[in-house]
């Protein structure tokens, strides 16, 4: 069985068939889709879908890319919908949170802020922290360290291989997706090939970052399985041993994702 460690299944892309999406997932053995929030908008949603599909999990933060409209009501907010649902089997961990340095005019000082405040609350509740990196591995890691954060996913690594070892010693799996199918994108198939698969984790961002295979269309969490077989081909090993030490490390980078029946 494969994991989707990063999906936004809410994201309206899917408004018209969700239901279906999930089920060939689970048609395609992906038997979990971890579903992060972006910001207040979709706290509610992305814990209402996660009950809804199976095998479905959610996380709850605020993105960078959302920061610009957040505001400190809103971090009161996401700390009591954090404590709320700590009783809640499908919820895993803080996220989507981190620094983004690709995307022009977001306020640096704003986004840090917001990036440590969310790094306070992971070390509060004693939670992972799904950490976007886009542009921004060092920084990202720099908080890790500051607050003590050792568990969580590093989503669409794309860094070096020292940056890479350095997350890994802080504790942190590495998320590789569909960018991983394409010839072109030679750092992350080397990264991919020869990094310890113990540090690997498996991803779509759907309804983003979409395989080679299906190019510039949306992207589905059942595409985890083939770019899992990608992976396993890179390295040499089998797609179920992949699956399988995958899976794990999903597993051991969200903790809580075990509980789910």
């Amino acid at each position: 069985m494969w994991i989707d460690s990063h999906c936004h299944l809410d994201a309206s892309e899917f408004d018209a068939d969700r239901d279906t999406v999930a089920a060939d997932a689970q048609a395609a053995s992906v038997s979990r889709i971890v579903i992060p929030s972006v910001g207040r908008v979709n706290f509610d949603r992305v814990r209402t879908l996660a009950h809804r599909v199976p095998g479905g999990a959610y996380a709850l933060g605020i993105h960078p890319l959302f920061t610009p409209q957040t505001s400190e009501a809103d971090l009161l907010t996401l700390r009591t919908e954090i404590e709320a649902s700590l009783n809640d089997p499908l919820f895993v961990g803080v996220g989507e949170i981190g620094l983004d340095y690709f995307v022009p005019d977001l306020d640096d000082t704003r986004q840090q802020y917001f990036y440590d405040e969310q790094l306070k609350l992971a070390r509060e509740f004693d939670l992972p922290a799904i950490c976007h990196v886009r542009k921004s591995q060092d920084k990202v890691l720099k908080g890790l360290r500051r607050f003590g954060i050792r568990i969580g996913i590093a989503h669409a690594f794309n860094g070096s291989f020292q940056q890479a070892d350095a997350f890994i010693a802080q504790g942190f799996k590495l998320g590789f997706g569909g960018n991983v199918t394409f010839e072109r994108a030679k750092q992350i198939r080397r990264l991919a090939e020869q990094l310890p698969i113990e540090a690997i984790v498996l991803e779509t961002d759907a309804p983003d970052i979409a395989p080679a295979w299906q190019y510039k269309q949306r992207n589905t969490p059942a595409q985890v399985a083939r770019i899992g077989e990608v992976l396993a081909q890179l390295r040499g090993i089998d797609a179920e041993r992949c699956a399988e030490r995958t899976s794990a490390n999903s597993l051991a980078a969200l903790p809580r994702l075990a509980g789910i029946a």
